[in-house]
């Protein structure tokens, strides 16, 4: 009929975990490499002002991994939270709508 609304998608809990892993990886990923660039840009500029050749390993292990590390466990638990709170209201929607027709 062309005055019905389309059916509301049904929730799929099976599909969060792959969205959490997905959005965790993508996060962490950006976290390592802006904090990786940023690990250079401080050892560059402390190296020349000290004279020195810059270490850029340091950047590596002392600087991206940990940055990278915190915002993936942080990333991880923010994204399941907000994962169940969005599956949790699709079905109560999906529930009103359903008990709606």
């Amino acid at each position: 009929m062309p005055g019905q609304q389309p059916h509301p998608a049904r929730p799929r809990w099976y599909l969060i975990p792959a969205r959490i892993l997905l959005i965790t990886f993508l996060l962490t990923l950006l976290s390592f490499a802006l904090g990786l660039l940023g690990g250079i840009v401080g050892i560059v500029i402390v190296a020349r002002i000290h004279g020195i050749h810059p270490n850029l390993t340091f950047a590596y292990r002392q600087v991206a991994l940990p940055v990278a590390a915190v915002v993936a466990s942080v990333a991880l638990i923010a994204t399941t939270v907000l994962e169940i709170r969005a599956y949790r209201q699709t079905k109560i929607l999906a529930g009103v709508a359903r008990a709606s027709r």
